[in-house]
């Protein structure tokens, strides 16, 4: 046996399956997806799904450029559907220049939902004073700079301008955590990049999900946030809760039924 067929079999035998995509060939670059990190030959023809491509281009608007973030997006979306069925409002602590968040008010229509939406993020970046001493060490601050993070608020309140029920706070997480109180939350999107504020605001809004909210994680399973995943987990776990990894990078909790949420 040639060595090529062996090392088909190896991989085979390991769970994975071996296709050779010709580059020249466009229908078969259209049946792979490679992008942020992810490479799968399964069906994700929601890239051609008009309502998506209008959202995804409203988001690459916000954000001043486009990154490929397809298919974390579709995640994105599909929580937020899902959310905009229940009672209770969205949450975004993390929001940079508005990426996804301009994509889901964009996708539901937003101003024909009763909801608000709180925006919640220091607007200049990672606050070194809520970065977890083995983030420091991993020195993550430099890692997710490069220029990649918003110093214009204003912008941002411009971009958000276009929809009604929409509240931008703007300062460090934990500290802006008490000047958002609503009653209900159906929807809440942690994108912090980093360990104390993402579970600290993950503290404070779980008695105010409602039953089958969904937690949508950004940097969950992404290479180099493990501290991350590792906080999460220990603080889902204290709430009887667990988290799904996607291969996104992101993760994903819906909060159980049986779960008691704020009266």
């Amino acid at each position: 046996m040639r060595i090529k067929p062996i090392i088909r079999k190896i991989i085979e035998l390991s769970g994975y399956t071996v296709h050779k995509i010709d580059p020249d060939n466009p229908e078969q670059r259209e049946e792979v997806y490679d992008e942020d990190g992810l490479r799968s030959v399964h069906n994700h023809d929601f890239m051609q799904d008009p309502l998506f491509r209008v959202a995804y281009q409203r988001g690459v608007v916000a954000n001043e450029r486009d990154f490929n973030w397809h298919w974390r997006v579709h995640i994105g979306l599909w929580a937020a559907y899902s959310a905009s069925k229940l009672e209770g409002d969205f949450v975004e602590c993390g929001v940079n220049k508005g990426f996804l968040s301009s994509s889901i008010m964009e996708y539901l229509d937003w101003d024909k939902l009763n909801k608000t939406f709180y925006l919640m993020d220091t607007f200049y970046g990672l606050d070194e004073r809520y970065i977890s001493e083995e983030e420091r060490a991993a020195n993550i601050l430099s890692k997710n700079v490069r220029g990649k993070y918003t110093n214009n608020p204003q912008s941002v309140i411009d971009n958000f301008a276009q929809w009604k029920n929409v509240e931008i706070v703007a300062g460090a997480i934990p500290e802006t955590l008490d000047a958002v109180q609503p009653e209900r939350v159906a929807y809440l999107h942690l994108d912090m990049n980093c360990t104390p504020p993402e579970v600290a605001a993950f503290n404070h809004f779980w008695d105010r999900l409602v039953p089958g909210a969904f937690v949508l994680l950004d940097d969950y399973a992404y290479r180099g946030h493990k501290p991350q995943k590792l906080a999460m987990d220990a603080a889902a776990a204290s709430k009887h809760a667990q988290i799904a990894s996607l291969p996104t990078g992101q993760g994903l909790l819906v909060k159980p039924a049986g779960a008691a949420a704020a009266t």
